[in-house]
């Protein structure tokens, strides 16, 4: 549990013009259903630009991608995690400038041909394993 910072400006633009005043828990948890994560039992409520989740996750796995899918919309600066049904802390990266899979796995996995791990563990936010950009933050699995 914590609070989890992200780049207010990037992200996937799903409410227009990615004003936080257009973000809603509402819209956020239609998000996720297009994702095809299983948000039951969380509750998603917004202050300003901050998103607070809370509830109990179907597992570990699913509270990561939860709060990344969240973070990761145009308007969302932070995203609380109070949920419960996971077990220890996250571990994330946020992309910089330059950054590939491969560097980002060499960095924080040791090794960058578990860049594919990373990609794994990522979808279905990411598409392709050359589509990533500044600010966006990927969860990192353990091997």
């Amino acid at each position: 549990m914590g609070l989890w910072s992200f780049v207010k400006g990037a992200g996937k633009k799903v409410f227009g013009g990615g004003d936080a005043a257009e973000v809603s828990g509402a819209a956020l948890q239609d998000e996720l259903k297009e994702l095809g994560f299983d948000a039951e039992g969380l509750e998603i409520t917004v202050e300003g630009d901050k998103v607070k989740v809370t509830g109990k996750a179907a597992s570990q796995e699913m509270r990561e991608k939860v709060i990344l899918a969240l973070g990761n919309v145009e308007g969302v600066a932070a995203v609380e995690d109070e949920v419960t049904g996971g077990e220890g802390e996250p571990t994330f990266h946020t992309v910089e400038k330059g950054d590939t899979l491969w560097a980002i796995s060499a960095k924080t996995l040791g090794n960058g041909a578990h860049y594919g791990k990373i990609f794994e563990a990522n979808k279905p936010m990411l598409s392709h394993p050359d589509k990533i950009y500044p600010g966006q933050v990927l969860r990192i699995p353990t091997l």
